[in-house]
């Protein structure tokens, strides 16, 4: 490329980039300066296949028209409106187009920036609505270990992934944590959902028998636990936690920032599983990762428990400069459109049988110690080298990139989670890519 975008700055160091090796990147730039569909095209006029759909959140693929357009658009109509008691249609419109794709029951919207900020909002309605009902014994929140919940104060405290946690002091008091569901004995190379580790939802009975549901206000997890490696839930752990929350009083929170708007080859991850949860937390696909937002969607129980008082009042006293910003709401729209014209919030499902081949043919290459998969996310997780977690995965991250394909690494674990757009020449270009480069790892 010859244009002005495709250098690379000559001075790296005022920028103190987020889950980066710093100091290892800025040796060795890796530099993105367009996008169309499926690729990226690097700093020095590269293609690289995207096998993450950006981080999790590209689900349509890059460049779409109809997006582009309506930020435009919407910047020259009306670039900002204030959210608190002022409106603007387009949010009343994107949040009763998200109330129609939602599962039934799930009829109120509450918009904010980022994943982070949607874990943080559901947590506190979920203690709020324990409030307002009287029951304001109820703050105990309940997360799981190895789970990914944003990176504020209450998502690495419900969250369980230590790295995230342990330079950030005692974080929120009177959380607790059921185990994670990775059992590599029983389940290792389960194709779709594993079949052992159900019983670990009764983990959460023990915890209500230690502290009273009384004081017990939510649980919190991921359908499928994305960023820690692609962790699947077995067969029939969520229905068990469902089954608890509802018998306790407890509410049910669903973290589907990354199996929400298709991932999982449909709507979101409570259809896939067939259970509702009483709050589910989104962001990412959203606006299809091209403007920060994410939607917070309760149960009309929830919200109509706060509808009471003088009409004149503040009922929830929380929200942001940004909810429902209306470059934001005009992508969120368009992408929403782009998706069910393309039908794209399914089209994993037609497409998960053959990523599931693809991916277990590299069953037996050297060091992979299991390989799984749910509709269109995959991981692959390595052997670690003795003495330097993370280390064999990260080469392959380099090494990919050379090879002209983006790959997630976390600890010694390869994700990939490409956009629905997805073609199954590219699978196999991701598939094989990845099986010359496992061949050639230390």
């Amino acid at each position: 490329m010859s244009n002005s975008n495709a250098v690379v700055p000559n001075d790296l160091s005022a920028f103190w980039m987020p889950f980066t090796a710093n100091r290892q990147f800025k040796k060795s730039p890796r530099m993105f300066v367009a996008a169309k569909d499926m690729h990226y095209t690097t700093s020095d006029g590269r293609q690289v296949l995207d096998g993450t759909a950006g981080l999790w959140c590209v689900n349509a693929g890059h460049a779409r028209p109809k997006i582009v357009e309506a930020i435009a658009s919407q910047a020259a109509e009306l670039d900002y409106a204030p959210a608190f008691q002022m409106g603007h249609p387009k949010a009343f419109e994107l949040a009763n187009r998200i109330v129609d794709i939602a599962p039934k029951g799930l009829d109120h919207v509450l918009f904010t920036n980022s994943g982070s900020e949607s874990v943080e909002t559901a947590l506190k309605v979920a203690l709020a609505y324990h409030r307002v009902k009287g029951e304001g014994s109820r703050t105990r929140l309940i997360g799981r270990e190895r789970a990914y919940h944003g990176v504020n104060f209450g998502g690495i405290s419900v969250g369980g992934i230590v790295t995230n946690r342990k330079m950030f002091g005692t974080l929120l008091s009177g959380v607790d944590h059921m185990p994670h569901t990775h059992n590599l004995k029983q389940n290792a190379f389960s194709k779709g959902l594993p079949q052992h580790g159900v019983d670990l939802a009764d983990e959460l009975e023990r915890i209500v028998t230690l502290h009273d549901a009384s004081t017990i206000a939510a649980v919190i997890v991921e359908p499928v636990a994305g960023s820690t490696g692609v962790l699947i839930p077995p067969a029939g752990y969520l229905q068990r936690l469902r089954d608890i929350t509802k018998k306790h009083g407890i509410l049910l929170i669903f973290d589907e920032v990354i199996t929400g708007f298709g991932r999982l080859g449909t709507p979101f991850g409570a259809d896939y599983f067939g259970v509702t949860p009483d709050i589910m937390v989104t962001a990412k696909g959203l606006t299809n990762g091209v403007i920060p937002m994410g939607a917070v969607l309760v149960s009309a129980e929830i919200h109509d428990a706060f509808m009471g008082g003088p009409e004149h009042v503040i009922e929830f006293f929380h929200g942001y400069t940004y909810s429902g910003n209306p470059i934001a709401s005009a992508a969120g729209l368009a992408t929403l459109e782009t998706y069910k014209d393309e039908g794209l919030l399914t089209r994993g499902a037609e497409l998960a049988p053959y990523f599931e081949e693809a991916l277990h043919s590299l069953k037996g290459l050297p060091h992979v110690i299991d390989i799984r998969n749910i509709g269109l996310v995959g991981a692959i997780e390595l052997e670690p080298v003795a003495g330097q977690p993370a280390k064999r995965a990260f080469s392959a991250f380099l090494k990919a990139f050379e090879s002209g394909l983006l790959i997630r690494t976390t600890g010694d674990i390869i994700a990939l989670s490409p956009p629905l757009i997805v073609e199954k020449t590219h699978i196999d270009q991701i598939v094989g890519t990845l099986g010359d480069i496992l061949k050639t790892l230390d």
